[in-house]
């Protein structure tokens, strides 16, 4: 099946995907410096992604905080790190911390550090995060799974820029950039009381939604020609090329686990190449597996490029909803569900015409 079957709704981007499946067909030694972008360690030239890269020079010289919204292997650390890049902080530290990762009760030990004797087994002075990126930037990953109690006091952080170690009662000040990533729906979480309203507005100052993966379709021959180049290199193997059956495969495919998925099924595909050629006998059973369970009349239809356009329409329709109800229903503006989906405010209103998205939907 050609890629113009499936993206039949866009022809231009379909033929792009095509072209450039097509140049993935030359030694991958021939990588394309237009592939890069000018931020280390992205890649791709889709509109999605450069209207992410947009927002990024418009906020990364300020001092305002941003909130990094997108799904769990979109690359949200990059993003960080490219804000703190081209940031006046850039010579300064760059600390990052998964709050999902860290025990809850030493989560606050962790962001704000402590004295010693504030716990048991604190034998030690320790410096917080916080304090470690002063004059710096901070990255806190899945800030949605930061516990109620502990919120207060990071609110108080990025009001007044001031703290208190664990079992200390003096202040110590902080000069601190915080940038928050989630996969989480904060405002549900907010409307569920499971993340305070007050912080959420100020995390919430400039939000920036990275697209997922089968949003920015063709940027997937670029990402699999620069793993494959990566990987090979890496291990001194001598892969050359991937054939334009395998790079439609992986065009196809949605990708649930993103660029990350992406990443670890090139790897895959080198260590288990046994020529120069980069193919996956082992593709259509690692599909099957990651890819969400359907019932058994979508699986038989699943062939069908209707079908496959359906499925297509209503994942973007639900992104569309969840980034106008993230907006409040707002459309343009920087903080519009346009900005959040990375599209021209025309192009927004087109898809949700198309789509029967309407302010009458808007819900009571």
């Amino acid at each position: 099946m050609r890629l113009t079957e499936i993206y039949s709704s866009d022809s231009q981007t379909a033929d792009y995907i095509e072209s450039a499946c097509a140049r993935t067909c030359k030694p991958l030694g021939e990588v394309e410096s237009s592939a890069a972008t000018e931020f280390p360690g992205i890649i791709g030239r889709s509109h999605a992604l450069r209207q992410v890269l947009r927002l990024i020079e418009i906020v990364a010289p300020t001092d305002s905080g941003v909130l990094l919204l997108g799904q769990t292997g979109t690359g949200k650390e990059l993003i960080a790190r490219a804000i703190h890049d081209r940031s006046r902080r850039r010579n300064h530290p760059f600390v990052k911390l998964n709050c999902a990762a860290i025990p809850t009760g030493l989560l606050e030990s962790e962001l704000f550090g402590h004295e010693r004797g504030a716990f048991t087994g604190a034998i030690a002075q320790r410096v917080g995060r916080f304090e470690l990126a002063n004059s710096g930037t901070i990255l806190l990953d899945e800030i949605g799974e930061m516990p109620l109690e502990l919120q207060p006091k990071l609110l108080r952080v990025l009001q007044e820029r001031e703290f208190e170690r664990l079992g200390s009662t003096r202040t110590v000040r902080t000069d601190t950039r915080l940038i928050a990533a989630t996969n989480r729906d904060l405002p549900a979480m907010v409307e569920e009381q499971k993340f305070r309203s007050d912080l959420f507005y100020r995390l919430n100052v400039f939000p920036i939604r990275i697209p997922a993966l089968r949003e920015r379709p063709e940027d997937i021959p670029l990402l699999a020609r620069h793993f494959a180049q990566q990987f090979a290199r890496c291990i001194n193997k001598g892969i050359g090329s991937i054939p334009l059956e395998t790079m439609n495969a992986l065009c196809q495919y949605s990708w649930p686990g993103n660029i990350r998925e992406l990443q670890n099924v090139i790897e895959r595909g080198v260590l288990l190449a046994s020529g120069p050629v980069l193919e996956f006998e082992f593709l259509d059973m690692t599909i099957n597996d990651s890819a969400p369970a359907v019932s058994d009349q979508a699986q038989a239809g699943s062939n069908s490029p209707g079908k496959l356009q359906r499925i297509l329409d209503e994942t973007e329709r639900k992104e569309i909803l969840a980034a106008l109800k993230t907006s409040r229903w707002v459309i343009a503006g920087i903080n519009g569900a346009a900005a959040l989906l990375g599209m021209k405010r025309s192009t927004l209103q087109v898809r949700m015409q198309k789509l029967g998205i309407t302010r009458s939907a808007r819900p009571a």
